[in-house]
């Protein structure tokens, strides 16, 4: 675990234009007085996150990666809006404080929002916790991505936030789209996908706000308490199917322990990681659902998604655009990520 109210995760910078960001600081973000210091946060592969520290208070800088993107990726200013949506209804996401669409301030646009203080952990195991406190935290996880999927999109003005229609039916074409667009190799296991995952396209009987990337490293837990204090990195939401977030938190359940979301075989009483009948059961008390139709069409899907993006990582070492020193290393999961979402198609029949 890392204390986010201290400069645990992060680690030195030099890649931001001090003197122009402070500039826009002073004009865009109320109550602003500097001079600033920044780190970069540690971890992740999308937007390039960092602390911002003054004499008065500290921020959180999210920017989009230097040089060329894939169409759509990245899209910090989707970020801005949907936080920017969320925050007045006391969902728990960082307020939103300034939003630079001009590239020409610090390299790439930007936004800027408050730094929620309290606990991010990166293990699902959460090693050293008491089970009961492994419980509670589990539950909070469950509770507040429930909360998010019954929040009425037109309410809070995001009702053009994504497009109408089945919303795996769109991202099955999207992500192919995305991985033919950095392919680098051929991987069989790949192509079966691309062609059996547009075909066998469940019903969707829900929309709502989707984050798109609902993990436990994603999230900032109360300093004091056992609450979800916020939910960050929205870069891949949109308004679709609940089912889409659900079932990829599930992912940690089937994943083995890795050090992240992984917690197959640990969970039950002795840990008290709830195990996988008890999540599901959880959440469909909270939004109001009878059950979950089977799951392994949609593990399937999050984990040819998860090729996609891991691949689009594996371009960017190629050209020498990757936003971290672990991408290299990320990038090499591609074919093992596609051969397990292969194991689980065939699961269902394919």
């Amino acid at each position: 675990m890392t204390d986010s109210s201290g400069l645990a995760g992060t680690r030195p910078a030099d890649d931001l234009d001090e003197a122009r960001l402070t500039d826009w600081m002073a004009a865009n973000v109320p109550g602003f007085a500097g001079p600033i210091g920044y780190v970069r946060f540690a971890g992740g592969q999308s937007n390039p996150t960092y602390r911002i520290a003054t004499p008065d208070r500290d921020y959180v800088l999210r920017r989009k990666p230097f040089g060329p993107l894939l169409p759509s990726a990245h899209a910090v200013e989707r970020e801005h809006r949907l936080i920017a949506a969320l925050y007045p209804t006391g969902f728990p996401v960082p307020e939103p404080l300034g939003l630079c669409e001009d590239a020409g301030v610090i390299g790439a646009p930007f936004y800027i929002m408050e730094l929620v203080g309290g606990r991010t952990i990166w293990d699902g195991g959460m090693p050293g916790m008491a089970p009961a406190q492994r419980t509670a935290y589990y539950e909070a996880m469950i509770d507040t991505l429930a909360a998010l999927h019954t929040i009425d999109p037109a309410a809070v003005g995001l009702h053009d936030y994504g497009k109408p229609g089945n919303y795996f039916e769109r991202q099955v074409a999207l992500w192919t789209r995305q991985y033919r667009a950095s392919q680098t190799d051929d991987l069989a296991h790949v192509e079966r996908l691309i062609e059996w995952l547009p075909r066998t396209v469940p019903a969707q009987d829900r929309v709502s706000i989707v984050h798109g990337d609902y993990r436990i490293d994603n999230l900032v837990f109360a300093p004091e308490g056992l609450a979800v204090a916020a939910v960050l990195d929205w870069e891949l939401s949109t308004i679709g199917d609940p089912l889409a977030d659900f079932s990829y938190f599930l992912m940690g359940w089937v994943t083995e322990p890795e050090g992240r979301s992984g917690v197959l075989g640990r969970t039950g009483p002795d840990t008290g990681i709830p195990p996988i009948e008890a999540v599901v059961a959880r959440y469909c008390a909270a939004t109001g659902r009878d059950g979950l139709p089977g799951l392994d069409w949609y593990f399937a899907y999050n984990l040819f998604r998860l090729t996609g993006i891991v691949q689009g990582i594996k371009q960017r070492v190629r050209t020498g655009n990757a936003s971290s020193a672990e991408a290299a290393a990320t990038a090499e999961r591609v074919p093992a990520l596609a051969r397990a979402a292969w194991q689980f198609a065939e699961r269902t029949g394919a």
